[in-house]
């Protein structure tokens, strides 16, 4: 199987994340996949963002959430980039992509453009929230998903297997042996994240892991080599 290396909100290590121009930087770079996040907006349109509110990556403040789709245009969200919906990402970008969502809500709204555009076989979907995942797997049939764990034990096999994720995607930092295993007995994909030094990478190599996200697209270049 093929080693996966996934850019994390594109490449957020050297460009602005979540932009457009971390995701074309992403690509260019030749990564495997392209991490992105997504929020709703007051009016219902999907904004890649990471966090609830706009203060960390933006000139603005507040909660996302209470902005509508132009408020949150006129932001700036990093070299004069702006804040793009989830449509522009996919006219933008060829590479296949890893959505993240929030919640229920967000799990809808990207089941409607998915089922719309027919995306199945491009987006898989991934979440901490058991819930979302579940939706949006009833919502689109055939769907892809990943289950995220940043604290966890070997529950989080319990819980993705419970919830139907193919995919379970952990903190490297807190990834054991057994973890693993168990993973690897319920016939889950596993990928680290994230993975920014050559000794997380050895980690990921030594775990057999299915692939690794990262900031820095350096990972693309030199993961094949590590042992």
């Amino acid at each position: 199987m093929n080693f996966l290396t996934i850019g994390h909100r594109g490449v957020m290590g050297t460009e602005p994340e979540n932009t457009l121009r971390s995701f074309v930087a992403a690509q260019h770079a030749g990564l495997d996949m392209i991490e992105l996040d997504l929020h709703l907006s007051k009016d219902g349109a999907l904004v890649v963002m990471h966090d609830t509110d706009v203060d960390r990556t933006t000139d603005g403040t507040g909660p996302i959430a209470e902005k509508t789709l132009s408020e949150l245009r006129a932001l700036d969200a990093g070299r004069g980039e702006r804040v793009p919906v989830f449509e522009e990402v996919l006219e933008a970008v060829r590479a296949p992509l890893q959505a993240e969502i929030k919640d229920i809500a967000a799990a809808r709204a990207l089941a409607e453009v998915m089922l719309k555009r027919d995306l199945v076989s491009r987006v898989e979907v991934s979440s901490f929230h058991d819930e979302a995942i579940t939706e949006v797997t009833r919502l689109v049939p055939g769907v892809r998903t990943a289950l995220i764990g940043s604290r966890y034990g070997t529950d989080i096999v319990e819980r993705a297997v419970e919830a139907g994720a193919a995919t379970v995607c952990l903190n490297i930092r807190r990834l054991t042996l057994e973890v693993v295993e168990q993973a690897r007995k319920a016939d889950l994909r596993i990928i680290g994240w994230v993975v920014n030094t050559q000794d997380h990478l050895r980690l990921v190599r030594a775990l057999q892991l299915d692939g690794a996200t990262t900031d820095y697209p350096e990972i693309k270049r030199t993961g094949r080599f590590t042992a």
